[in-house]
C-alpha cells in the first residue's frame, strides 16, 4: 500500500530544469532583492551577534539573525520563481 502511494507521488512531481547560469542568476537576484528589502524593512536590528564585515555609515546594524532571515526569504522567493518559470516552460 505504501509503495503505491510513493509511486503516485513520484509520478505527479514537477520536473524542473537542471542548474544552469539562468537558474543561478535568478537565485542571486532574488537573494539580493531580499537583502535590500530586509535591510530597510527590519526595524529591530542588532539583537544577535554581528557579522565580521564593515558596517555601512548608518547606525543600523545588520547582524547574523538578519542575514539568515533575509537569505532564507531570498531562497524561498528564488525557488518559487525558478519553479514557476520552469513549469511555464520559460526556463
Amino acid at each position: 500500500m505504501l509503495s503505491n502511494i510513493i509511486i503516485l507521488a513520484e509520478a505527479t512531481s514537477a520536473l524542473t530544469t537542471p542548474w544552469n547560469l539562468s537558474v543561478g542568476m535568478i537565485m542571486i537576484t532574488a537573494n539580493l532583492f531580499s537583502f535590500i528589502l530586509g535591510y530597510f524593512a527590519i526595524q529591530k536590528t542588532g539583537a544577535g551577534p554581528e557579522l565580521p564585515l564593515p558596517q555601512l555609515a548608518s547606525k543600523k546594524k545588520f547582524g547574523l539573525p538578519e542575514l539568515l532571515a533575509t537569505a532564507s526569504f531570498g531562497h524561498i522567493i528564488g525557488a518559487g520563481i525558478i519553479l514557476g518559470l520552469s513549469n511555464a516552460g520559460l526556463l
